[in-house]
């Protein structure tokens, strides 16, 4: 076995002798997968403990195991295993298990202590998946608090080693340069307006015609895999089409990777699952397509979706080097190289824009409160956590930030947090048909739709296809999907323990397991034109003619949330009275502008919706008396009839308010008394439910409680409302709420001998008369009366005289009688 990485093992056990963490870069084909592994099966310190390599991808890991396992002569099972999703070949002597990212957090959770495992091995580290990271973090904190002597082992073909290093206290590091044979690079871009398949065609028929050796091209994903073959098979190439990719069944993985049995050239076609781990006999030649379909999280929409991509710099070096293993080799990259210039180093750590609900609920199983707790190559985004955790909130597995019962149970699902509460849910159900439901469901929305978009958008129809299906029946769905849908709800029903149902189908039943995985997709019809509101307030619509539309209740699986209007994709009728017992009962209370009075209602919510509404029948006084304050505070003081009196009596005690502040007189501004209504109306509404009762209430008497007792009986003397004067008559004052002195308006024929200005507080602020002529004119201002008479009366006679000849203006205003009405001239 002349693997460039056995030149390196030496070195590395040392490490490993002396470090608990150690990293090895080394490029692909060095053997770090299937050889190094081997290599340290028997060292002294695993203490006969087993080794735990995990692998991105299933294909990868049952691969690897298979390899590992023929180079000892051996049955996988033995001393080589493996485990991945639904899957799992083992035994006691087992001494390498080679597991998926899923299985090794598994294994974490449910021994912390690690029992019988001495080294964990993170191959392919560079991709970065959530996953990865995760276990990552966890297996370093056992090392740190339990295990001292478990080793780790990060392995990568494209890193930066040494800032991983710095991250991990600087653990060392171990390079194989390996034996890489050059590979000529040339870029063959398309020409205008070609697109992707016609060109990939054209330079899979350039490549085999003009050069030996079998062709790996790399495409975005299964789709353009599919239509590539079926453009190929009209080309005259003696040459065998394999498609690989990681939905396709095991045996039809294994004939793209292995030889072909008949000697033939091979055409491979794959999906990035081809990049790493994996070694594909025979690989003369690389075709790249430059993209690559990866999983971004829209924290929008609350949804992780597939999107086509560029692939990173190293992502295209990894591709390049699969046509140097056997000897040189060329690499086609279909694009410019000046786009090859501008392609990002290395890529984006999942964690950075990933669905965080798994994460969140791990480290919640694992006691951790706050993320900083552990140590990360990458820490996940506070808000994407936080989001994460408000989720994990409503599917019932966290309650004040720690794991709930229901919370552990989801956990030992091998699935998203919605799809785990979903099939529990359906347990509680009670019925073996909501289990079986919850099985095909979960299925349908872990793979691709079998479905045109022309039937709409209803997962109940998508449950009724595949039972059909399953029952032999003729369908019209891509079945090949429909295969992997079938086989993923086998799986689901064997773990649940549930035997095949393919009776029919509710679709409300549907909808209410769809609404346990998605509570926050709860939506109501809004128009006939199948707008629907969601529990957080936004709309999204159906295409136009859904037969789903004539629904009022949507549970919706998937759906683009967008920048303002939604767009549904997969939903289910709901029955509102399903939605009732997890509803919050509302009272509402509120004013009825046409009606002119309050009413009451009983309102069933989920959120923002609303799902039942019902009269109430005697509306609870503090709800109906805080509505009635809040209108008045609203609408204003006038609803209680505020007038010209009031605010005259208002005035009066603001005034004294500012001129005796070592008094308590009170606040009786507008704006205080509509801020402090419901301190002082509140008793005097017990009876009180309509606009026209408002206006019947003494608002004089209500207003006179809020003097102190001790006062109230001096407002009157203080600041009188009205004042007599030498006629006989009581005229009136009026007060300001700012610091103007109070104002007396009064013909000057009535006040003729009086000496001193009127004063009000007693005696303290003198009043300023307006003397009016005896139509009522202004004649005179004045707050010195006794210098009126003496200076300025004289002056204003001779022009009254002019004016009012018929009326008495004495010389003598001293002495002279004061007259209400006209007194003749003498």
């Amino acid at each position: 076995m002349s693997y460039p990485v056995l030149e390196i093992t030496d070195q590395l056990r040392q490490q490993l002798q002396k470090n608990n963490i150690v990293i090895l870069q080394a490029p692909p084909g060095a053997g770090k997968s299937t050889v190094l592994p081997l290599q340290l099966i028997n060292e002294q310190w695993l203490s006969n403990n087993k080794i735990v390599m995990l692998e991105p991808r299933r294909l990868a890991a049952r691969s690897v195991a298979l390899r590992m396992a023929s180079i000892l002569n051996d049955e996988v099972g033995k001393t080589i295993g493996y485990r991945v999703r639904f899957d799992s070949k083992v035994s006691d002597v087992t001494k390498i298990e080679v597991v998926t990212e899923g299985i090794l957090t598994r294994i974490i959770q449910q021994d912390n202590v690690l029992d019988g495992i001495g080294l964990i091995i993170f191959d392919e580290f560079h991709e970065r998946s959530l996953q990865a990271d995760t276990a990552l973090a966890l297996s370093i904190q056992v090392q740190q608090v339990l295990r001292p002597d478990l080793r780790i082992l990060i392995m990568s073909a494209t890193l930066d080693s040494e800032k991983l290093s710095a991250t991990l206290n600087n653990a060392p590091i171990v390079t194989s340069t390996g034996k890489q044979f050059p590979v000529e690079q040339k870029y063959f871009p398309a020409e205008s307006n070609t697109h992707l398949i016609p060109h990939v065609v054209r330079t899979i028929r350039k490549a085999y015609h003009e050069h030996s050796g079998d062709i790996l091209v790399f495409l975005p994903g299964a789709g353009e895999i599919n239509r590539t073959m079926a453009s190929l098979e009209n080309e005259n190439f003696d040459a065998v089409v394999y498609p690989l990719f990681g939905d396709l069944p095991y045996r039809k993985q294994q004939e793209a990777i292995l030889p072909d049995p008949a000697g033939k050239r091979k055409i491979v076609l794959s999906t990035s699952i081809a990049e790493t781990s994996l070694t594909i006999e025979g690989i003369a030649i690389v075709i790249d397509s430059g993209l690559s379909r990866v999983p971004k999280f829209d924290p929008r929409s609350g949804f992780t979706r597939l999107q086509t991509v560029r692939v990173t710099r190293d992502a295209a070096d990894q591709r390049t080097g699969r046509a140097g293993r056997l000897g040189p080799g060329l690499c086609y990259r279909l694009w410019s190289e000046a786009i090859q210039n501008n392609l990002l180093p290395q890529r984006v750590p999942e964690i950075l824009e990933a669905d965080l609900a798994p994460l969140m609920l791990e480290l919640a199983v694992w006691g951790v409160k706050d993320t900083n707790e552990l140590i990360w190559i990458t820490p996940p985004p506070a808000g994407a956590a936080s989001q994460a955790k408000e989720i994990l909130r409503q599917l019932e597995a966290l309650h004040d930030n720690k794991i709930t019962a229901k919370g552990r149970e989801m956990t030992k699902l091998p699935t998203h947090p919605r799809i785990a509460h979903m099939l529990l849910q359906a347990s509680e159900i009670e019925t073996e048909k909501a289990v079986a439901v919850a099985t095909d469901i979960a299925a349908l929305l872990e793979e691709k739709d079998p479905m045109d978009k022309e039937v709409g958008v209803d997962l109940s129809l998508r449950v009724e296809m595949l039972r059909r299906w399953r029952a032999l029946e003729r369908v019209n769905a891509d079945v090949s999907v429909l295969d992997r849908i079938e086989k993923l709800a086998a799986a689901w029903r064997r773990l649940m323990k549930v035997k095949e149902d393919n009776t029919r189908v509710e679709d409300t039943l549907v909808g209410r397991l769809v609404f346990s995985a998605y509570p926050e997709r709860l939506a109501k019809q809004v128009d006939k034109n199948g707008r629907y509101k969601l529990t957080n307030g936004r709309t999204a619509k159906l295409h136009d003619n859904d037969p789903i539309a004539r629904e009022t209740f949507l549970a919706i699986a998937d759906l683009d949330a967008g920048s303002g209007e939604g767009k549904i994709y997969l939903a289910a009728p709901v029955d509102v009275y399903d939605l009732l017992i997890l509803s919050e009962e509302r009272k509402t209370v509120r004013w009825d502008e046409d009606r002119g009075m309050i009413t009451g209602t009983i309102e069933n919510t989920i959120g923002n919706i609303s799902l039942l509404t019902k009269p109430l029948p005697k509306i609870p006084d503090d709800l109906r008396i805080k509505e009635l304050c809040k209108v008045v505070q609203q609408k204003g003081l006038q609803m209680l009839g505020w007038d010209d009196t009031h605010e005259a009596w208002q005035s009066r005690v603001l005034s004294l308010k500012k001129w005796r502040p070592e008094e308590e007189w009170p606040d009786v501004s507008s704006a205080n008394l509509l801020s402090t209504i419901e301190d002082w109306l509140t008793p005097f509404l017990t009876s009180v439910n309509k606009a026209t009762e408002l206006l019947k209430l003494d608002l004089s008497a209500i207003l006179s409680t809020l003097i102190p007792w001790n006062l109230s009986s001096k407002l009157d003397a203080l600041a009188p409302s009205k004042l007599p004067v030498p006629s006989g008559s009581m005229i009136s004052v009026n007060y300001f709420s700012d610091d103007r002195p109070p104002v007396m308006e009064v013909r000057l024929q009535e006040v003729f001998g009086l000496v001193d200005t009127p004063t009000v507080n007693e005696g303290r602020v003198k009043v300023i008369l307006h003397l009016l002529s005896p139509g009522y004119k202004p004649v005179q201002v004045t707050q010195d009366l006794k210098s009126f008479w003496t200076n300025t009366y004289a002056e204003v006679r001779k022009e009254l005289r002019t004016r009012y000849p018929k009326h008495s203006w004495p010389e003598d205003p001293w002495t002279a009688q004061a007259v209400r009405g006209a007194k003749k001239r003498v």
